[in-house]
C-alpha cells in the first residue's frame, strides 16, 4: 500500500491525458460516443424493445411507425425496431468474437513471419494463398461447407480474416527486429520470444489497434453481406442483412425496414472507422497528435 499515492497521481494523470485527447480530437469523441450508443442499444435490446422480435401481429401487417411500433411493422407483422436492436446484438456479437480469434492469430503469425526468416517464406505463402480469394468469396465457401449458422459465420470470417493481419504485423516487426533497443535486449540476453512479447508487440500496437477496430466495421459489414444473400444467420433470428434484403421487397409500402436495417450497417461502420483511423495516429509514435 506504500506505493498508493503514486499508483492514484499515475491513474489521475492518464485519465487527464485521455480527457484532454477527447476533448482536442472531436472526430474520436463522435467515434467513440457513436459506437458506445449502438452498442448500448444492442446490449440493452431485451430492455428497450418494445416488443418480441419473432411475435407477429398480423392485423398490424406493415404498418408505419407509430408509438407501440416505433418503426413499424414488417411483412409478418413483427415490430421492426425490436428486431433491428435484436439484429444489431446478433451481428456485434459475432463480429467481436470473430476479433478476438483473428487478432491474436494475425499477431502470433506475423511476428513469427518477420522475426524468423526460416518460417517467413512458409508463413507468408499460406497468408498470399488466403489473400488472393476476396474474403466474401472464401467466407461464403466456408459457409457453404460448414452450413449457415453463428459457429459457420464466426468459423468462415476467422480462417478468411487473419491473413491481412499477419501481413501488416509481419511488415511491422521487420521493421523493428533490428532495432537498437531490440539489439540491446539481445545483447542482454534476452530470448526470443521475450523480444517478441516484449519488445516488437508493444512497438506494433499503432497498426494492430488501427486494423483490429477497422476490421470490425468490416466483419458488420460481411455478416450483413452473407445474411442478405441467405448464407448467414438463419429466420426467425433477427440480422441487419437479413431484414435489409427483406426491406427491399416492401421499399415502397415500408420503407423503414430496409432504411433502419441499412442505417444501423451504416453507423456501425462509421464508428469503427472514425475511431480506428483516429487512433492510429495517436498511438503511432511518430504521429504528433499527442
Amino acid at each position: 500500500m506504500e506505493y498508493s499515492y503514486f499508483d492514484e497521481k499515475l491513474a489521475a494523470s492518464d485519465m487527464n491525458r485521455l480527457w484532454g485527447v477527447l476533448r482536442s480530437n472531436s472526430t474520436l469523441t463522435i467515434g467513440i460516443l457513436l459506437f458506445i450508443l449502438i452498442s448500448m442499444m444492442a446490449v440493452m435490446a431485451p430492455v428497450i424493445s418494445p416488443h418480441d422480435p419473432a411475435e407477429m401481429y398480423f392485423e398490424e401487417r406493415l404498418s408505419p411507425p407509430s408509438a407501440s411500433f416505433p418503426l413499424g411493422t414488417d411483412q409478418f407483422g413483427r415490430c421492426i425496431f425490436s428486431r433491428i436492436v435484436y439484429g444489431a446484438q446478433t451481428s456485434l456479437f459475432i463480429a467481436i468474437t470473430s476479433t478476438l480469434i483473428v487478432v491474436p492469430l494475425g499477431i502470433v503469425v506475423g511476428m513469427y513471419a518477420g522475426y524468423f526468416s526460416r518460417l517467413d517464406a512458409f508463413l507468408m505463402r499460406l497468408t498470399d494463398i488466403l489473400l488472393a480469394f476476396p474474403s466474401i468469396v472464401l467466407s461464403i465457401a466456408i459457409v457453404g461447407v460448414v452450413g449457415p449458422s453463428p459457429t459457420g459465420v464466426i468459423l468462415s470470417l476467422s480462417i478468411s480474416g487473419w491473413a491481412k493481419y499477419a501481413r501488416i504485423i509481419r511488415g511491422s516487426t521487420l521493421s523493428l527486429k533490428n532495432s537498437g533497443f531490440v539489439e540491446a535486449s539481445r545483447a542482454l540476453g534476452g530470448s526470443e520470444k521475450y523480444i517478441l512479447f516484449h519488445h516488437i508487440l508493444p512497438n506494433s500496437y499503432g497498426p494492430i489497434i488501427e486494423i483490429a477496430t477497422l476490421g470490425l466495421g468490416s466483419k458488420i459489414i460481411a455478416i450483413s453481406g452473407l445474411g442478405f444473400l441467405g448464407l448467414g444467420i438463419q429466420p426467425p433470428t433477427p440480422e441487419l442483412g437479413t431484414i435489409l434484403k427483406d426491406g427491399l421487397v416492401f421499399l415502397q409500402t415500408a420503407p423503414m425496414m430496409a432504411l433502419s436495417a441499412g442505417g444501423m450497417i451504416m453507423l456501425f461502420a462509421l464508428a469503427t472507422n472514425l475511431i480506428g483511423s483516429e487512433l492510429r495516429s495517436i498511438t503511432d509514435p511518430r504521429s504528433d497528435t499527442i
